[in-house]
């Protein structure tokens, strides 16, 4: 069975779709389609009715403005050779089409296909469908020949078709990543998948292992040290800031803090740095390299003042990125989360009696909707009382920290003389005293328990639009559990986790209530059953709260934790949610970014290896970060 879909859009603020249901039948001869009333809907996957917004980046918009702009579409699955007939016969006239029936499934279909089957015309297939109507989801099914198709001038026949669940999974791994770190210090692997919804992605990540002399980094006697690295950027605006970050954020890092730990060397009685040091070089990493990206790209196209250069040199400025930072010291165990923005980081530790993990958020959302952050931009610019305006800086970007986004950063001189000469926008009405938004960190230090199976879980904000951080933790416990039956067949990417813990696989999620955020991006200290507020991304498809609708398909913990976040069981969901091409898809999810960190006492071969079983084919080439 192949699945279609098909994506009409609408001009006018009153939904198709709703005008379909108030009448009894609708008919256009000229292109021969006819519509029935629909008898019940069968499934509804959200009953809001506010318009989305179709960046989680810009602000609301008026809401006869969004029902201009919105869509309707349906996806549907049919029998037979409907595509290859109407790809085989491209001159075939729309006259000649068959008469196709738009209804919703009754109650008595769902329960009785066969005779559902048996009563459609033999001329007529019936396929089953999913409709989308503006900021709803409905089932369906669709009567008639062949998907809807158009001709265009550039590239032929047009036919889009819905992911079956095979596609689905697919897709979902074709940027998965697994590693298999054989330093023994620590770690023992981590995995990486991204999943873009804007094209191209405006999401990047970057990961890397250092190996650090005792003349640098004081070791307890050993001749060196690991200082570990991972990263996760969640662009807006575009993918230029974010693709910056990949590229040198770890550098300026490392270099700030090989200056800081080579300066303690010096103190023979106490040759580590304070944690406070530490904390310092990375915010003063963060901060040169978002003054590089705003401030001396100015100052290079002053002296030369080159419109080629600068398209190349002003892009990391004028979009924007989140950044959030994982430092791993192997010598004192120590993980460091510098969090820019709100992307999050959450730490999995496994209770040794109940056997659950609980977790542990490493860091806070930074946006306006933060009373912290509220107070802080209010203390630093007093009197502007559209500061902060609806959650967003002067009522525009949703983080108050981040790289780029030089809007808010330049005085409004620089950035008429920008615009003048090179490329730039009218500065913002609001602008008064600049900078708004600053890259540098709140650094959060955590202490790391290897032995008892540690984890951690990196993602931008697409993630934490979808799951919990509880559910986040109890679906990679979920995920141990299950791969922990593997280990005993000594395959070399699953025998780290004999060393954790021997146990069968829970029916629920394996994970002690709490952990979670309000509804500001604060960390919510209730661990009570009614702690935390549910992700926005649940509350817009109407999610059940039931661990029944996970699945455990996937050999790459962070491929595991997106196809969940999409759906899990509900494999029409995730396929639905796959299929929706991009811009449309944003309203519906952002990009994914997730990296899994595992802390385990692994062996030690000193090699960091691609771990073959949880990457994809085309990334086995990728080389290990070290």
């Amino acid at each position: 069975m192949r699945r279609v879909a098909v994506l009409a859009f609408r001009t006018a603020r009153r939904s198709v779709f709703r005008k379909l249901l108030n009448k009894s039948s609708f008919s256009a001869p000229s292109h021969g389609v006819a519509f029935a009333q629909s008898s019940a809907l069968v499934r509804r996957y959200s009953s809001s009715r506010q318009p989305l917004q179709a960046s989680m980046r810009l602000p609301k918009l008026p809401i006869a403005f969004v029902g201009s702009l919105g869509a309707i579409g349906a996806w549907y699955a049919y029998n037979g050779n409907g595509t290859k007939h109407l790809l085989n016969q491209p001159n075939s006239p729309t006259s000649a089409s068959p008469t196709r029936t738009l209804t919703t499934d009754s109650a008595q279909s769902i329960a009785q296909p066969a005779a559902a089957a048996s009563a459609t015309p033999s001329h007529e297939l019936n396929r089953k469908a999913l409709v989308v109507d503006n900021d709803q989801f409905f089932t369906g099914s669709i009567v008639g020949e062949g998907p809807l198709e158009k001709d265009t001038d550039d590239f032929g026949r047009k036919v889009l078709e819905m992911m079956t669940p095979e596609q689905a999974t697919e897709r979902l791994r074709k940027n998965e990543q697994s590693f298999l770190v054989g330093r023994g210090r620590g770690v023992v692997r981590y995995d990486v998948v991204q999943l873009p919804s804007n094209d191209p992605i405006e999401d990047d990540h970057a990961e890397k292992i250092v190996e650090v002399p005792n003349s640098i980094a004081a070791t307890d006697n050993q001749t060196s040290s690991d200082w570990m690295f991972w990263g996760v950027f969640d662009g807006h605006s575009g993918w230029t800031t974010s693709a910056k970050l990949r590229q040198v954020l770890i550098s300026f890092a490392a270099r700030e803090l090989n200056t800081t730990y080579k300066a303690a060397l010096s103190n023979v009685k106490s040759p580590f740095p304070p944690p406070a040091a530490i904390d310092a070089a990375l915010k003063s990493a963060f901060v040169k390299l978002d003054n590089e990206i705003c401030l001396d790209s100015v100052n290079k196209l002053n002296k030369n003042p080159s419109k080629r250069l600068a398209a190349e040199i002003l892009a990391p400025a004028l979009s924007g990125s989140c950044a959030l930072l994982s430092f791993y010291d192997s010598q004192s165990k120590t993980l460091r989360v510098a969090c820019t923005g709100d992307s999050r980081a959450v730490l999995g530790r496994r209770n040794q009696q109940t056997g659950k993990w609980f977790a542990t958020p490493l860091s806070e959302d930074q946006t306006g909707s933060n009373p912290n952050e509220e107070a802080r931009m209010r203390a630093e610019h007093p009197g502007e009382e559209y500061v902060i305006r609806a959650g967003r800086v002067l009522g525009n970007l949703e983080p108050t920290r981040a790289f780029g986004d030089a809007f808010y950063k330049w005085t409004r001189e620089t950035q008429d003389r920008v615009k003048r000469n090179w490329f730039g926008r009218t500065p913002h009405n609001l602008l008064k005293t600049p900078p708004y938004v600053t890259a540098e960190p709140v650094v959060t230090s955590t202490k790391i328990e290897p032995t008892k199976g540690d984890f951690v879980v990196m993602a931008t904000d697409g993630l934490w639009e979808m799951l919990t951080n509880e559910e986040v933790v109890g679906l990679v416990g979920q995920w141990i559990e299950q791969q922990n039956k593997a280990s005993k067949s000594d395959n070399s990417s699953t025998a780290w986790l004999s060393s954790w813990f021997k146990s069968s696989a829970p029916s629920t999620l394996p994970v002690e209530k709490g952990g979670n955020m309000d509804k500001t991006g604060r960390i919510d200290s209730d661990r009570s059953e009614k702690g935390g507020e549910k992700p926005i991304r649940q509350q817009q498809w109407a999610v059940t709260e039931k661990d029944s609708r996970f699945v455990v398909e996937d050999k790459n913990a962070a491929t595991h934790l997106i196809r969940n976040a999409l759906g899990g069981r509900d494999r029409d969901m995730v396929c639905a949610l796959l299929t929706l091409p991009s811009p449309y898809s944003r309203r519906y999810r952002d990009d994914l970014t997730v990296e899994v960190i595992f802390f385990g006492e692994g062996e030690s071969t000193g090699a960091v290896v691609v771990n073959l079983d949880a990457s994809a084919p085309t990334q086995v080439e990728v080389k290990a970060k070290l």
